[in-house]
């Protein structure tokens, strides 16, 4: 294995050094200001229409999946939901189920969140046209589930430590390399797609990795390094032959498909629309970073990802609340995440890595959030204290 991936990666560690020379860690993120930088948003007038009214109960069941808002208010996931242990399957929730009480405001919802999502979007600069904000994001909820893995089992030879100290190593050479952060969770996507169906050796699982990121920058960069720049990185441990016949066999039993909708876009999507502080984005990013390293994550959807996360910052921050903040989370909390079973389980799994990531040999994302940039938020104290953490989540 090459000296600089897995024997020695110390040196590759110490990533904020020059913190001038590194760009601005997401393009899309502009909604890094204060809460005191959001206004109250005005629905336009021309969607200020009678909305039929709907029964309580529809908001209580999942949605037929022929109409638009069955796949924000209840999305059909029955392939992971949950199961207790006594054969119930768990009721799927809303982050803020006290809005079943109020049916004025259910039949309004729809309608604002959908001008909130467009505003949003184009705030991120997800979107080149605002016509298409609502399709794209409807786009996105429909197709989230198509390359997310079924199961977190992994070849027999292979461990979830090995997993972890891969993807580490790969988190800091996409930090070297001034990669999108788009680039990194399809590079993991696709390094867990190829895990379960190529048979690769130990030898070969950081020429696995290697590959993917590369895969993923051709997908999501403007400009790519050189293949013999990539050969460097791993001390020339391998080939630039051997690492252009990987990727032909990665493209080939992938079928070419790289497409994969991160848990990002959907974090900074909610955090926006919710009104989030810049503290509570940095702090989830730094959770959902977090999930990339732990094995059983990989069954969850995007959104499961990115709503878990936001709900675990903001626990953990605890900021005073505003009415305006408490109205627009009610709102952003009206898009379904998944089962409470499902919630719980990643905010506990993630609550135990954030107490333990600087303790362990795998602390590439720990550094990479402890920098002034990030506002420190890998070293805020409310991380180290676990018993509290998990409190929050039992």
């Amino acid at each position: 294995m090459a000296r600089t991936g897995f024997c020695d990666s110390k040196p590759l560690l110490d990533l904020h050094k020059k913190a001038d020379e590194r760009r601005a860690p997401l393009r899309s993120w502009y909604a890094c200001g204060t809460i005191d930088c959001w206004q109250p948003v005005e629905v336009e007038e021309s969607r200020m229409v009678p909305v039929k009214m709907e029964p309580v109960h529809r908001w209580e069941r999942r949605l037929s999946a022929q109409t638009n808002e069955s796949i924000i208010m209840g999305f059909n996931e029955d392939r992971l939901t949950d199961t207790a242990a006594d054969g119930c399957v768990e009721e799927n929730m809303l982050l803020y189920p006290q809005l079943q009480g109020f049916p004025s405001l259910q039949a309004l919802v729809p309608s604002l969140l959908r001008h909130e999502v467009e505003t949003a979007l184009e705030k991120l600069d997800l979107i080149w046209d605002r016509t298409f904000a609502w399709d794209m994001f409807l786009d996105m909820m429909r197709t989230q589930a198509i390359n997310t893995l079924p199961n977190a089992d992994l070849p027999r030879d292979f461990t979830d430590a090995t997993r972890s100290v891969l993807v580490d190593w790969l988190i800091q050479v996409h930090e070297i390399l001034h990669f999108q952060e788009e680039t990194l969770y399809l590079a993991i996507n696709l390094l867990n797609r190829s895990l379960h169906v190529i048979k690769v050796t130990t030898v070969n699982l950081q020429l696995l990795g290697m590959v993917c990121l590369f895969l993923a920058a051709k997908k999501e960069e403007c400009l790519l390094p050189e293949v013999s720049g990539l050969c460097y990185l791993m001390d020339h441990t391998y080939t630039k032959p051997q690492l252009l016949r990987m990727e032909r066999k990665v493209l080939l039993v992938l079928k070419f498909d790289l497409s994969y909708c991160p848990p990002l876009h959907f974090l900074l999507l909610l955090a926006s629309i919710a009104r989030c502080s810049a503290k509570v984005v940095w702090m989830a990013r730094y959770l959902l970073e977090l999930s990339l390293l732990e094995g059983q994550c990989v069954v969850f959807l995007p959104l499961q990802l990115a709503g878990s996360v936001l709900c675990l910052s903001r626990q953990i921050l605890q900021e005073p609340p505003t009415p305006e903040g408490e109205a627009a989370w009610c709102l952003a909390s009206s898009v379904h995440v998944g089962s409470e079973t499902a919630v719980l389980r990643i905010m506990h799994t993630l609550a135990g890595a954030a107490a333990k990531a600087h303790t362990r040999e795998t602390c590439a994302t720990f550094i990479k959030f402890s920098s002034p940039e990030t506002m420190y938020v890998s070293v805020h104290p409310g991380l180290k204290n676990i018993a509290a953490l998990l409190g929050v989540c039992t």
